[in-house]
């Protein structure tokens, strides 16, 4: 309960700046009703999401929805208060300077200048309607990125290999069919190889996964599609009434992967083989750095694995294989990770910028990576979490096509 009291109080000293800016612009009454108006809206719809839900922790489209918005008006308010904090120092000073050195004998402050709160409003603006476009189209915005990489020992049948990779789904946050189905569409176009999901398939629970099933078990590709676990899918985030229910909603998670003709590679390893040649495809659960699931067994993945293969490896979290894979006495050549959503928010300008808060907590973070001879792809997220828009960072299939010779990378 203290938790929610303090999180009002935040709220409505932050809101309380943005209506000084508001009301220093417009003198319209209704203006000023309209903004307290949506901020009370929007505090109230999440309150009741979030903390009257009976949903307990499961994280629904209508509570990703309220968690948006509340976001949206929040940073609209954030980005305001350092120009009118500033201006109320400044205003303070000159009340100062005006009393010891002035006639008056009332302390007087300034009054706000139009000029300063239009110039906030404006930039509180950008950033404010960036997130709303995430909400209602950067999600949908669906980018196929495609790389050619270069490895001298490939076997020469798989030269021009192709592969799909696509990364949490999260199908929990969906809530337009036909969006998703054009994107499904688009993995399809693709006609690779072989397809590979690197996890994350729901939120919470394997039942956010039904509606969607016939759908995305629609993907086929000639050598198969090949799954592992991410951090989601094990059913960590939320209340259970009971362990065994837990474990069931995992089980009903692997029955679904397979009645949608996904492998699901559970710290296994499969061989896909053309002309007597082949290369090794490995599978482990999920392994993050930090507090997340540690199940990932890597010596156990690759136990039938000979040294000399040719390796993919399927790694939900890409802080595996900077503290494992790496480190590994086995050369993975090329290792497939999801996770970070490059979160879902940052700048891309191909050729000269790439940043996302993420990075800070990452290294490897979003696209190709190479560390003593060996390549990472950090797939940006098919789906979306926590807040339901994109922005900057776009909902990616990722396209490699493997090819012999010497190693380089294009994009």
């Amino acid at each position: 309960m203290l938790r929610w009291f303090i999180f009002i109080i935040v709220f409505l000293l932050i809101s309380f700046y943005g209506f000084q800016a508001i009301k220093t612009v417009s003198k319209n009454p209704w203006i000023h009703y309209l903004f307290i108006g949506i901020g009370l809206l929007i505090v109230g719809n999440f309150i009741i999401q979030f903390a009257m839900s009976s949903e307990g922790r499961v994280l629904s489209p209508s509570k990703s929805y309220a968690f948006g918005f509340l976001l949206s008006f929040m940073l609209f308010n954030l980005v305001m208060l350092p120009f009118l904090f500033g201006e109320d120092v400044i205003r303070f000073f000159m009340g100062v300077y005006e009393k010891l050195f002035s006639q008056k004998q009332a302390f007087h402050v300034p009054s706000r200048r139009k000029f300063i709160s239009s110039i906030a409003i404006a930039v509180a603006a950008i950033p404010f309607a960036s997130l709303l476009y995430g909400m209602y189209q950067g999600k949908y915005n669906f980018r196929v990125l495609k790389y050619v990489l270069h490895f001298e020992d490939l076997p020469d049948a798989f030269d021009g290999y192709r592969i799909t990779q696509i990364s949490d789904i999260h199908s929990g946050s969906f809530d337009n069919h036909e969006k998703i189905e054009y994107a499904v569409n688009l993995i399809k176009e693709q006609k690779s190889d072989v397809i590979l999901f690197t996890g994350d398939m729901v939120n919470n629970k394997s039942t956010e996964m039904l509606p969607w099933k016939d759908l995305f078990g629609q993907l086929e590709a000639n050598d198969g599609v090949f799954s592992v676990l991410g951090n989601h899918d094990y059913g960590d985030y939320i209340d259970w009434e009971t362990e065994a229910e837990k474990i069931q909603n995992l089980e009903d998670l692997k029955f679904i992967q397979k009645e949608m003709g996904f492998d699901l590679l559970l710290n296994e390893s499969r061989f896909i083989e053309r002309d007597g040649q082949r290369i090794a495809l490995i599978g482990v659960e999920n392994w993050g750095k930090g507090g997340f699931k540690k199940n990932g067994d890597l010596k156990k993945a690759s136990e039938s694995i000979d040294p000399k293969d040719f390796k993919i490896l399927m790694s939900h979290d890409p802080s595996h294989w900077d503290e494992v894979v790496l480190k590994d006495d086995y050369h993975y050549h090329l290792t497939l990770s999801g996770h970070t959503h490059g979160m879902q928010f940052g700048i891309e300008i191909p050729g000269w910028i790439k940043w996302s808060p993420i990075k800070w907590r990452y290294k490897h973070w979003a696209g190709i990576y190479k560390e003593l001879g060996q390549y990472i792809n950090v797939n940006r997220g098919f789906g979306y979490l926590g807040y339901p828009g994109r922005v900057g960072i776009w909902p990616e299939i990722t396209v490699i096509e493997l090819k012999k010779g010497s190693e380089t990378l294009n994009s």
